[in-house]
């Protein structure tokens, strides 16, 4: 397909197509003369990639790093999921490192890995300093509850990666992270209103734009 259609197929305006390319977040088609290109299906997934990833926020450099790595897959795919994960929001400084005690004491409590160089680690770490920092704190329920029930969903997601290609492992693990997330929150959002109308008996949605469980001080 001419560059015209990839823009109609994608739905990604001609502009930003060629922008993308410009900036090598899109590889260039197979050129047929010197002002024009063929483009194929691998272009539509990279720009459907792309176009993901910048409505969560991503900055452009963070969207290189992304593409890069789903592109050039060096390390295993531990390794690399670490890589896209430091790439992708919440940003967080993680220059107190090596150490992060909270994390480490939650991590340990769920006899889960702790291994401070992966990105997740510090963003635990900030999440929960934020929580002590507001007056709240994780108790042993909500951790050992929120830990089964995660690994339970991480495991379901891992079940569920491609292993056709090393590349298509990587982009489906990239994009599930960024993109499942927000799929969760609102999840869990939706929970909270479903079980409070249950347990106050009211068929109206709430009027708070609070989450419950950030007013829950015990657990």
């Amino acid at each position: 397909m001419r560059i015209s259609e990839l823009a109609e197929r994608s739905g990604v305006p001609l502009p930003t197509v060629k922008y993308y390319l410009r900036e090598g977040l899109l590889i260039p088609g197979v050129a047929t003369s010197a002002t024009s290109a063929i483009y194929d299906e691998g272009h539509v997934r990279r720009l459907a990639l792309v176009r993901a990833l910048a409505a969560q926020g991503l900055p452009l450099e963070k969207i290189k790093t992304v593409v890069d790595l789903v592109d050039n897959p060096r390390d295993d795919l531990f390794v690399e999921l670490g890589h896209a994960i430091a790439a992708l929001p919440p940003y967080v400084d993680d220059s107190a490192g090596p150490d992060f005690p909270r994390a480490r004491r939650l991590l340990e409590r769920l006899g889960q890995l702790y291994d401070p160089r992966f990105a997740a680690v510090a963003q635990l770490e900030h999440a929960l300093a934020a929580l002590e920092a507001a007056g709240l704190r994780m108790g042993e329920r909500r951790i050992d509850t929120y830990g089964r029930h995660v690994r339970a969903i991480a495991e379901v997601d891992l079940e569920l990666l491609p292993t056709r290609s090393r590349e298509a492992t990587v982009e489906a693990a990239v994009l599930g992270t960024a993109l499942y997330e927000p799929v969760l929150t609102a999840m869990r959002r939706l929970a909270h209103q479903h079980l409070a109308a249950r347990r106050f008996g009211s068929d109206e949605p709430p009027t708070t734009s609070g989450d419950p469980a950030t007013h829950d001080h015990r657990e």
